[in-house]
């Protein structure tokens, strides 16, 4: 399986972020920043040249999280995306393909977040 390179893993979170926010909005759940990445807090007055600041979010019931979604920051060898389900010790590692985000080697697509958003709200994800 090729390596993707990291500029690929972080242009797919910034695509996993929207799918999260817009899963969000569709069941009436809350979208929030979490984290920054480090390195952006850090950085003084350099210009910061990731396409995101965000290095986690989560997707809650007021101001509870149900799923937390974290992207490596860039230091980190082997970069990745987890998600994480609160409550609980279901947890998904995601890495970054040539055409997108990967569960092992299973494209990890929009349908596959909602599907999990929606057993996030059942409880049974």
């Amino acid at each position: 399986m090729a390596h993707a390179p990291d500029s690929a893993l972080y242009t797919q979170w910034i695509e996993l972020l929207g799918w999260l926010e817009a899963g969000a909005a569709a069941r009436g759940l809350t979208f929030e920043k979490v984290a920054d990445f480090p390195d952006y807090i850090y950085r003084m007055e350099r210009p910061y040249d990731l396409p995101t600041t965000v290095m986690s979010a989560s997707v809650g019931v007021a101001g509870q999280p149900l799923i937390v979604a974290a992207v490596s920051p860039r230091h980190v060898d082997l970069k990745g995306v987890s998600l994480r389900l609160m409550g609980g010790s279901k947890h998904w590692h995601l890495h970054a393909g040539q055409t997108g985000l990967l569960e092992g080697k299973r494209p990890f697509t929009q349908q596959r977040l909602d599907t999990l958003l929606d057993g996030a709200l059942r409880g049974v994800a």
